[in-house]
């Protein structure tokens, strides 16, 4: 049972130790849980054959790819199972569609949310999101960057911005990651998120996602993929202190 009415408060980007998360997925459950979260979407990285960041000295890499996709999704399956029982939490699966490059304006990163089949993003970002989008997901642009700086290269992910027949492929951008505000969303008055792109403890706090939607992944998947409003909030780790 939800813990709380009204809109149902989301973390729709999150990252465990199936790719560059520092938590296993069982902990982050448990710290998502505790802090009164409605929804937690799993989107771990699956990334290209050719990735460029691979041969890259002091990055940490691991990925999804299509030999552990099983295994992921049934350990997602095992936590969804005890984070309702446990804290009436939704756990949803999906992937961070990985797409990077040496050249900024031509990365990208997608979150595919209630994704259930391996999607390869090998072929490309777009063909990897419309395949992601047939098998049902809804489409995140990830940390869609404009002309501000990022304090990582391997986040420098400006194709969205620039490529409008990508962004057409697109249900929602995200606004806020974390508490980093992506300005040119806004202005364009595309559908706007807001997510943590959870890696470690510290990322609970910030910018999230209320979902006016029904407390379930079909309905939470179906209303992603919507024009629908949304509402945002700012998370702080106070409240989840209060919380727990």
């Amino acid at each position: 049972m939800r813990r709380s009415l009204g809109p149902l408060l989301c973390e729709l980007h999150a990252h465990s130790r199936w790719s560059d998360g520092e938590l296993p997925l069982s902990e982050l459950v448990d710290l998502h849980g505790r802090a009164g979260f409605d929804v937690l979407c799993i989107t771990d990285h699956v990334v290209r054959t050719d990735d460029p960041w691979r041969a890259r000295e002091g990055i940490r890499f691991r990925s999804v790819d299509e030999t552990s996709w099983d295994d992921y999704l049934a350990d997602i399956e095992r936590e969804a199972a005890r984070a309702r029982k446990t804290y009436g939490m939704l756990v949803v699966p999906g992937l961070e569609l990985t797409f990077n490059d040496e050249e900024p304006v031509l990365a990208a990163h997608a979150l595919a949310i209630g994704l259930r089949s391996f999607v390869s993003v090998d072929l490309g970002i777009t063909e990897a999101i419309e395949a992601a989008t047939k098998a049902g997901a809804a489409i995140i642009a990830a940390h869609p960057y404009g002309d501000q700086p990022a304090h990582a290269s391997t986040r420098l992910t400006k194709r969205f911005a620039r490529d409008e027949k990508l962004r057409g492929l697109v249900h929602r951008f995200e606004l806020f990651n974390r508490t980093q505000l992506f300005g040119w969303v806004a202005e364009s008055g595309l559908p706007a998120v807001a997510a943590g792109d959870f890696h470690r403890a510290e990322h609970l706090a910030g910018w999230k996602t209320l979902l006016p939607s029904p407390h379930d992944e079909s309905a939470l998947v179906d209303y992603l993929r919507s024009p629908r409003p949304v509402y945002l909030a700012r998370f702080d780790l106070e409240l989840s202190r209060v919380a727990a």
